[in-house]
């Protein structure tokens, strides 16, 4: 348990500096942040099944595209209670999770767009699967090995 919570507030890693050890740092004890983690991802979740549930209602298009997206940036925003902002911030920019944070992104600001702006549903729920997808191939990052045991049960299933 104690290796766990040394990884997960960052004390696990290489010497930082002055200025990354004062944005990384918490006031928050550990049992507190996974608190939040869990209340911040269980809104991310509930958020997520709202809007779906809101999708079969008239009119409910708008109000499906925004409730999830914001459930899914609740559940990718929780993780900062684990390893704080900072951290969080830079594990997504790794090159490892660079194309899968930037589709992310992407999807998330371009179903909001094609539901409230643009007034495309199509558009809305394409960008809405092609977010879960991409938040699932970013979340797969995070398992050693994950993604190269889809990838290869996906082959397999092709072929």
């Amino acid at each position: 348990m104690e290796k766990l919570r040394r990884v997960l507030s960052g004390q696990d890693d290489e010497e930082q500096g002055l200025t990354s050890q004062a944005l990384d740092a918490s006031s928050l004890s550990f049992s507190t942040r996974l608190k939040w983690f869990a209340i911040c991802f269980a809104s991310g979740v509930v958020f997520s099944i709202l809007g779906t549930g809101l999708l079969w209602l008239p009119g409910g298009l708008k109000l499906f595209a925004v409730f999830y997206t914001f459930g899914n940036i609740a559940a990718l925003a929780s993780t900062c209670f684990l390893m704080g902002p900072m951290k969080q911030l830079k594990k997504m920019f790794e090159t490892t999770r660079l194309l899968a944070t930037i589709i992310m992104i992407l999807c998330l600001i371009f179903t909001l767009c094609a539901a409230l702006w643009w007034h495309k549903k199509g558009l809305a729920v394409l960008f809405c699967i092609l977010q879960f997808l991409s938040m699932t191939w970013y979340s797969l990052s995070y398992i050693p090995f994950a993604r190269d045991a889809v990838i290869k049960c996906c082959s397999s299933l092709i072929s």
